[in-house]
């Protein structure tokens, strides 16, 4: 959130070594920090990479429940909440705000319950909340390594192979990471309430992504295709609602953004 840091008047940035939200005691401790006119972000969770059980799930649950019980004894100005795109159903195409929630893993789910929770408490706390669902991040400081842009830009560096599922042919929508600072900084000026979803509203292949990762290596790394064993699944986005909402606003073009990202993976390595 670099650029929402530099661009408000004063902010604290909290980790888990600050406050850990699944313990009970987080719930005092983030009520110490938090002030009646300060807008509160959220963006804490264990991410896929650190378990997809239910164990994991209930444990993002247990930091809802203390944040949202932080929320209704202290009050402040503003929250914005950042979850995931992945409330909505496998198959919604294109994806609208007004698309039903309806979340296929356990990841997507407790995101769902955690905005459930928010919601049942801003209603008596009157307090503005904005949800923000981002689709795939990408962009420097990544620490998933997931199937996707950073993994094929560090592999191409390397030189090392990229391998695909089937022949890559699936589209999502990939967002830079800077863009959601960007899009949360505007929510945040504005006091802005409701539900966004952050996307750029254009959808790239896997294939056409590590072909750019591969050609701003400069190396020789191979893109290998694995037999596919689940069916092709894209994902677009009616993208009306960013317009509407953040006019002037507009997205990072994916091959700048994966320029970018490729340049600092460059001087982290040096």
């Amino acid at each position: 959130m670099v650029w929402v840091r530099g661009r408000l008047a004063s902010t604290v940035s909290l980790s888990s070594t600050d406050i850990d939200l699944c313990q009970p005691e987080s719930v005092d401790a983030l009520r110490g920090v938090l002030h009646e006119n300060d807008s509160l972000v959220i963006i804490s969770a264990l991410t896929p990479d650190k378990g997809k059980d239910v164990g994991t799930c209930m444990r993002n649950i247990q930091m809802g429940k203390h944040f949202s019980t932080t929320l209704e004894h202290s009050h402040c100005g503003h929250v914005v909440y950042i979850g995931s795109d992945a409330v909505y159903d496998d198959n919604a195409n294109p994806v609208q705000e007004t698309s039903c929630a309806s979340p296929t893993g356990l990841h997507g789910l407790m995101h769902f319950v955690r905005e459930q929770m928010l919601k049942h408490v801003v209603q008596q706390t009157k307090v503005p909340l904005m949800i923000l669902r981002p689709s795939l991040l990408y962009g420097a400081g990544d620490t998933h390594n997931g199937y996707g842009p950073n993994r094929f830009l560090r592999l191409a560096k390397e030189g090392q192979p990229i391998t695909l599922f089937g022949g890559g042919e699936e589209k999502r929508d990939h967002v830079y990471v800077k863009d959601v600072s960007r899009v949360t900084g505007l929510c945040l000026r504005h006091r802005s309430e409701g539900i966004l979803n952050v996307a750029t509203g254009s959808s790239v292949s896997f294939f056409d992504i590590a072909q750019i990762a591969v050609r701003l290596s400069g190396t020789d790394a191979e893109i290998k295709c694995l037999p596919r064993s689940n069916p092709i699944t894209h994902r677009h986005f009616d993208i009306t609602a960013n317009l509407k909402a953040f006019p002037s606003f507009r997205y990072t073009p994916m091959e700048f953004g994966l320029s970018e990202t490729f340049k600092h993976l460059t001087r982290v390595d040096r």
